[in-house]
């Protein structure tokens, strides 16, 4: 595991993509994407984290550290854009992956680990939950700009 470097972006992308969601909403020819990496790496509480096997990326996550006043002044982390690259799915990348983002939440003293998985994916609720998470709360998304309620982008 190691933080993501602009180099890495058009993997991480290729992982986006490789996705049977994200292939809706992701178009890797954007130049958004340089924009957005660069504020995550200028974010101090964001991180892009890829797994490797050697020189290949294998995986990738999101983490941002959410400060708060509930639970007592508690920060969060939240993970988001998790993938694992198919070929290489149901090999424990994706535990590995998990178990670093929650080290790093305990490191940043974040007393609660969170994460959004679309209901459409009932593999990685399954996945989540062995991990020790739970669907305690109902999630809701109001879509701002660029995709219609399906998730499909519109241009």
């Amino acid at each position: 595991m190691r933080e993501a470097v602009k180099a890495d972006l058009a993997a991480i992308l290729a992982l986006l993509v490789d996705d049977d969601l994200g292939k809706l909403r992701e178009d890797p020819a954007d130049p958004v994407y340089l924009e957005a990496f660069a504020a995550i790496r200028h974010d101090p509480n964001q991180r892009f984290i890829v797994a490797t096997i050697g020189d290949r990326i294998a995986g990738c996550f999101q983490l941002t550290f959410i400060p708060g006043l509930s639970r007592r002044g508690s920060w969060r982390a939240q993970i988001e854009s998790v993938r694992v690259e198919r070929p290489l799915q149901g090999q424990g990348i994706g535990k590995k992956m998990m178990l670093h983002a929650i080290e790093i939440a305990r490191e940043r003293g974040c007393g609660l680990v969170q994460l959004t998985s679309d209901r459409r994916r009932k593999e990685a609720h399954r996945f989540y939950e062995s991990l020790g998470f739970a669907a305690t709360h109902e999630g809701m998304k109001l879509r701002l700009v660029g995709e219609d309620a399906s998730g499909e982008v519109k241009r």
